[in-house]
């Protein structure tokens, strides 16, 4: 969208405010990226500004928003990179063959039941064109917040990308997988996704020892 096209869109709405129309309160829709100031700080009332958000192009193709789910005072924080196609389509995370692989991966080794951690995604929308590094400097701000309001002891990225946009780190996933790294003075503790488990069920024992892992930062702390 050129600079033009949205100064233009800008003026229409500001047009139909003033005879009358109402719209949810703007946060800086037309910036590429929210600055997390300018963000609630009641997550409730962030979820409802993500529901209603559409900076980048995933909102033409999405089917619903998936902003998390679980427990807002939880310890630990899952993150994935995207909601996958059956989470889109049934608006639920834990769903399809990686989600029950994820809640068995939960509810087997720490153990807890999946609804008493947090589950995230680095953009809220499923992206049917693939993942670009513009749909998340859109989406980012919300996800910044989030962790600073629930404010996990541990966040556990799930996958390579997860913790690649997350840390802003490009090593090389091998060599950071299964260590405890860091982020804005949280622990982070990377593994392997659902999808990649699924995928190749011979590094499942390493996701199992990563969860061993993760079982004993939480009963330290």
């Amino acid at each position: 969208m050129t600079k033009v096209i949205k100064n233009r869109i800008l003026s229409q709405l500001h047009f139909l405010k003033s005879i009358g129309y109402e719209y949810h309160e703007s946060v800086k829709a037309f910036n590429k990226e929210i600055v997390e100031d300018s963000l609630p700080n009641d997550i409730n009332s962030l979820e409802q500004i993500v529901n209603n958000c559409y900076l980048c192009e995933l909102s033409k193709s999405r089917k619903n928003v998936l902003f998390s789910y679980g427990n807002t005072v939880a310890d630990i924080m899952f993150l994935i990179d995207e909601p996958t196609t059956s989470e889109d389509e049934l608006n639920s995370f834990y769903v399809g063959k990686a989600g029950e692989q994820l809640a068995k991966m939960i509810e087997n080794v720490l153990p807890l039941k999946k609804e008493d951690v947090y589950i995230t995604s680095l953009v809220k929308c499923k992206s049917y064109n693939g993942f670009e590094s513009t749909h998340f400097n859109s989406c980012s701000s919300y996800l910044y917040k989030q962790i600073d309001l629930v404010k996990p002891k541990l966040i556990v990225t799930l996958g390579d990308k997860a913790y690649q946009f997350l840390c802003k780190d490009k090593t090389p996933f091998y060599q950071i997988r299964g260590k405890l790294m860091n982020f804005k003075n949280y622990d982070v503790l990377p593994t392997y996704s659902p999808g990649f488990l699924l995928r190749n069920p011979s590094f499942k024992k390493e996701a199992f020892l990563d969860m061993l892992k993760i079982k004993s930062i939480l009963e330290s702390n």
